[in-house]
């Protein structure tokens, strides 16, 4: 019960900051013995209290984007719930060669999240169009995609959002990572709310995760404008590399 505590926390600190806390929770619920699609549910009810707390501690920066979250908001809410849907209607037996695929592209992108927002921005240089303010139809659409991923398994969601994000928005990281909280919280509350009456699910996990991640989200946003980027990809990419090696054990 501590270790999920504890996993709470550092998951819910780290989805407000870097968007890949289910690398953390999600490992620490397969190794105290819950099924991976159990451990997928009972962490995507537990993490929504970590975005909500991550919301209020960025509530600076979320100044001004009203309109835009509202909009952008539209687009991944449905892919949430179609992704929710699609973990329950598949197969278990499909859950267990999908999500090891998912977990290993998460990582790759965790990795690879400094030169893709650095080639993406200046891709945006050299073509001299000035970005949208909601980032038009190709971030949209991109988010909407993202988000049906999100619903399904949410590792490194955050962390897809903030590229989209950054090749289609001309704003600060901390406002881009401010507005990718909100949505991700957005998106995994819809999750919630399907799960809640359609899905098997740990309420003891939930409990303890939710728990942690209230405290980890809103710590979260205070430790992103102090601990160096690089530190926390190390944490991230370790986490989930303990999660895809639980998975193909199992």
């Amino acid at each position: 019960m501590a270790a999920v505590f504890l996993a709470g926390v550092a998951g819910g600190a780290l989805n407000t900051v870097v968007g890949s806390g289910t690398l953390v929770t999600f490992p620490v619920l397969l190794a105290v013995g819950l099924p991976p699609v159990t451990a997928t549910v009972s962490n995507a009810l537990g993490l929504v209290p970590g975005s909500v707390g991550g919301a209020v501690g960025y509530r600076r920066e979320l100044r001004g984007q009203r309109r835009r979250v509202l909009r952008l908001g539209a687009c991944v809410l449905p892919g949430g719930l179609v992704g929710a849907g699609l973990l329950l209607a598949l197969p278990t037996s499909a859950f267990d060669l999908i999500v090891p695929v998912l977990v290993g592209l998460a990582l790759v992108l965790v990795a690879a999240q400094p030169r893709l927002n650095r080639w993406l921005r200046e891709r945006r240089g050299r073509s001299g169009r000035p970005a949208r303010p909601d980032g038009g139809p190709a971030l949209r659409a991109g988010l909407a995609l993202a988000s049906v991923y999100g619903g399904y398994f949410s590792a490194s969601q955050g962390t897809v959002y903030l590229s989209l994000m950054g090749a289609f928005l001309d704003e600060s990281l901390q406002r881009l990572n401010a507005l990718k909280t909100v949505l991700v919280g957005g998106v995994n509350a819809v999750a919630a709310s399907f799960f809640l009456f359609a899905a098997e699910f740990d309420w003891t996990a939930v409990v303890l995760v939710a728990a942690g991640s209230a405290v980890g989200g809103r710590t979260g946003a205070g430790l992103g404008r102090r601990l160096p980027p690089a530190a926390l990809r190390a944490v991230v990419l370790g986490w989930g590399t303990v999660a895809l090696v639980l998975l193909l054990v199992r």
